[in-house]
């Protein structure tokens, strides 16, 4: 039996861990691990790198961020937090973002406009951080005023989608439980929510929607008049980008560009359109072949195939009538989806990126 995999934290979670231990600081030994309160209910240590004094009224602390078996671009980031204490009549706290840490500049996000990407989730266990220290050293009255920032959080974010969104000059601190599930989806799939959100407040009613860089990059040539939030990519995740822009009243249509491979597998209504289950997809291939030309040997060869990119070779550009089969039974798919709710265009790009097929 393989072992288990190993669950990490979020950025927002290892934000809240550097503040505890800096808050901490201020009243005992920095520590060198911090009992963390997750979102779930669960705690969990989560180590501390450094703690450095930066005057009497100011600490700082450092965690690296370990995603633990399903590593992203912030795997191992360091995440900071200066934390400063002044006197006050009643308990405030101030949460603001500083170097690497973006800033939100687009409408349709959970954040409004000028505020720092800093997700509701970590600053609530900011916040509750904050109150377990007070409790512990029975402070009543404090203005805490917290910085959370990322040392290589500009060159990081070049890296990620939030350019797009609008998110400028650093990454943005998420995590809605602070605790991140090996090969979970809810990343990437709040990632397509978030996209779709700010190409709908920025006036958009049709997306463009593609499974990567390579067929977005085509994509965009093809749509140049469209603004960059429309392109928004999906990965594997075929229903639930769908469903999610079924949901915006303001989105009326969606384009979708992809490659041979992946309309294959939306033809065959599978609402995750990962590499598996390659050999049933050429099967049925090869029988709509049969069925739609009547080439046995087409059908051979299909079926004997290594790859539906190797499939696609046989059949584009030699049998347009068979591609369009996919096409049009990838849009049926794409329509049943959106809840017959959103105008649907299949593209299929073939090897250099040129239309091979075009449902409209």
């Amino acid at each position: 039996m393989s072992a288990a995999l190993k669950k990490g934290f979020t950025t927002g979670a290892a934000a809240a861990a550097a503040v505890k231990a800096a808050l901490i600081s201020f009243f005992s030994e920095p520590p060198r691990s911090v009992d963390l309160l997750f979102l779930t209910g669960e705690r969990k240590p989560i180590e501390i790198k450094v703690v450095r004094k930066l005057s009497d009224h100011e600490i700082q602390a450092l965690v690296v961020k370990d995603a633990g078996d399903d590593p992203d671009i912030t795997h191992k980031a360091e995440i900071g937090a200066r934390v400063r204490l002044s006197e006050s009549a009643s308990l405030v706290i101030a949460i603001r973002g500083g170097k690497g840490v973006g800033r939100v500049t687009k409408p349709g996000l959970e954040l409004p406009v000028g505020e720092p990407a800093i997700n509701p989730g970590p600053r609530t266990m900011i916040q509750n951080s904050v109150m377990e220290v007070f409790r512990q050293f029975e402070i009543q009255a404090k203005q805490v005023d917290i910085e959370i920032f990322v040392p290589e959080g500009e060159a990081l974010a070049l890296k990620t989608l939030n350019p797009r969104l609008g998110i400028l000059g650093g990454i943005s601190i998420l995590g809605t439980t602070g605790i991140v599930t090996p090969m979970s989806h809810e990343a990437y799939i709040a990632t397509i929510r978030s996209g779709i959100s700010v190409a709908a407040a920025g006036g958009s009613d049709t997306l463009v929607f593609t499974t990567g860089r390579r067929s977005e990059r085509f994509a965009m040539e093809k749509f140049n008049e469209f603004k960059s939030e429309s392109f928004i990519q999906t990965g594997d995740f075929f229903k639930a980008a769908l469903e999610l822009a079924a949901a915006h009243t303001r989105i009326k249509a969606a384009i979708y560009v992809v490659f041979f491979g992946k309309a294959l597998k939306m033809a065959l209504g599978y609402e995750h359109t990962h590499a598996a289950k390659s050999d049933l997809t050429l099967t049925r291939l090869a029988q709509w072949a049969y069925q739609i030309t009547g080439d046995r040997g087409l059908e051979s060869r299909i079926a004997h195939a290594n790859t539906a990119r190797h499939a696609f070779s046989f059949i584009y550009p030699e049998y347009p009538e068979l591609l369009a089969h996919v096409g049009k039974k990838a849009g049926e798919a794409a329509k049943f989806f959106s809840g017959e709710k959103l105008m649907i265009r299949i593209i299929i790009l073939d090897f250099e990126g040129g239309m091979a097929f075009d449902s409209i």
